[in-house]
């Protein structure tokens, strides 16, 4: 009988594309991923910090795990030099993970403009949805693979602070649940996974004043907001066979 113990999340043999992984929740995912044997390519806007967390990742691990690539996922030229570059160096993707989002309001809906609206759309959905779909042609070539969108608690619940961020993210659910009907014949996942609030530098505006941090995680079971470490064996999980 197969040792489930050892095998079930292996990634080994495998490669990840994981986008905003310089740091917050994909930094942790970007590590996890390695610890679990698989390639990563670590890309974000900002070379030098990307190459930090490759560097560390390499480190401990005592391999050439990471890699790596700076990419605006804004625009549609750098997402394909992200694809192309890391297929150079560690073949067609096996994994994406989608974690980079941008939102640039905060405050009522009523003062949001067209470009913040664009920005968003453009970044959490739109980008995602490209992505997605340079990559899967290799997964179908291989026989399978997994993609992981970070969406959000906000696409379930409205917010007076950030409402569009959370329309963004609420159709993200549903690029994923497009994708998978339209690639699981094709033995490739697609997933969302949905954190509440993490100890990020993105999200320190809604964490960072202790008073706000004591009101909040009164209703929060566990008493505590999430550390990005929480969401990464969910992404391993669903990137594992």
């Amino acid at each position: 009988m197969a040792d489930f113990k050892n095998t079930l999340f292996d990634l080994s043999g495998k490669s990840a594309i994981v986008t905003g992984a310089s740091r917050g929740i994909g930094e942790a995912i970007a590590r996890r991923l390695a610890q679990h044997g698989a390639n990563v390519t670590v890309s974000s806007r900002k070379l030098d910090a990307c190459q930090t967390v490759a560097n560390d990742i390499n480190d401990a691990e005592g391999r050439d795990a990471a890699f790596a690539v700076a990419c605006n996922i804004s625009h549609t030229e750098e997402l394909e030099k992200l694809v192309s570059a890391h297929e150079d160096r560690f073949g067609k993707a096996d994994i994406l993970v989608c974690n980079a989002a941008v939102n640039p309001a905060y405050g009522p809906s009523k003062d949001i403009t067209d470009e913040q609206i664009d920005k968003i759309f453009n970044c959490n959905i739109k980008a995602n949805h490209k992505l997605s779909h340079l990559v899967l042609p290799g997964m179908e070539e291989k026989g399978g693979g997994a993609i992981v969108i970070i969406s959000s608690i906000s696409a379930f619940v409205g917010n007076k602070g950030i409402g569009f961020y959370g329309v963004s993210k609420a159709a993200d659910l549903q690029v994923a649940r497009n994708l998978a009907v339209e690639f699981g014949p094709a033995n490739v996942r697609i997933n969302c996974i949905c954190p509440g609030i993490v100890k990020t530098h993105f999200a320190e505006a809604l964490w960072k004043d202790p008073k706000v941090e004591k009101m909040v995680t009164q209703s929060i079971p566990m008493r505590r907001f999430g550390m990005p470490d929480d969401i990464a064996g969910a992404a391993v999980f669903l990137a594992s066979d």
